[in-house]
């Protein structure tokens, strides 16, 4: 065996042991679109048409909402409804607008169990982070009610929190936020309605409580619709005394095309 192969023996395996294998599977399972299964060149990956229907979210936008602006105003600009009604976490960010391709890898992971997806679009959150995630002290998934859980069989959030954890190297608290109260779904409620849903839905767990306090929190979610489920959630983390909140999710439904 060369040298190359003696300092490098995970890439001498990767390169000429499990090649076959990849190639063997890549037969039966071509690669192909993650959205809408035209074949690709690569595994998780979107194709051309898919790709550019995604309106991903980048500055200039409002430093609390994250709402995009059309144009910059300068830094630290807030959007009118950030100032009219400041919501109780510190920031939010959100990697794309929830419509065309991300709706769909949205639904694939939460309704079809796509579970594959989680990786690429915990990738694309990481960057969309706006260096919240390297500095936190933690990343918390908003949490399921157990029976749901028992139906679904995994958390989305979770599944999207974990594999940012991988990623960026920060600890992942998925069992210290708990959902307490089984909420109807959110779906097809107003925002009213979303409120008085998850009014009282999260507690800390028991022995829990110094994973919050003092600490940075960066708060997983697959989309930001009203914001109801996750500011509920951060009232709970901020009454534990968590001194910093950041939203972040996948998606972003907004009023308006940007």
């Amino acid at each position: 065996m060369g040298p190359i192969e003696l300092k490098r023996p995970a890439e001498f395996l990767r390169t000429h042991l499990l090649r076959p294998f990849s190639a063997l599977a890549d037969f039966f399972y071509p690669p192909a679109c993650s959205v809408c299964g035209i074949s690709t060149g690569g595994h998780r990956g979107l194709c051309a048409k898919c790709w550019s229907s995604i309106r991903f979210i980048e500055r200039p936008y409002c430093e609390v909402l994250g709402i995009p602006f059309s144009h910059d105003l300068g830094a630290g600009i807030l959007s009118a409804e950030a100032i009219a009604n400041p919501p109780p976490f510190d920031r939010l960010r959100s990697a794309a607008t929830h419509d065309h391709a991300v709706r769909d890898l949205v639904h694939g992971l939460k309704y079809r169990d796509r579970t594959d997806l989680a990786p690429m679009m915990a990738a694309w959150m990481l960057r969309a982070s706006d260096e919240t995630v390297e500095r936190c002290d933690a990343l918390i998934p908003v949490p399921l009610h157990r029976t749901r859980m028992l139906s679904r069989k995994f958390n989305q959030a979770a599944e999207l929190a974990r594999h940012m954890a991988k990623l960026s190297g920060k600890p992942l608290l998925a069992a210290t936020l708990i959902r307490v109260k089984r909420t109807s779904q959110q779906v097809g409620l107003g925002a009213k309605a979303r409120e008085d849903n998850v009014r009282g839905a999260f507690a800390i767990a028991k022995g829990c409580e110094n994973d919050i306090f003092g600490k940075r929190i960066v708060l997983v979610d697959d989309v930001y619709t009203t914001g109801a489920t996750v500011a509920a959630a951060t009232r709970v983390l901020r009454k534990a005394g968590a001194l910093d909140i950041t939203v972040l999710t996948f998606a972003r439904a907004l009023p308006e095309p940007i």
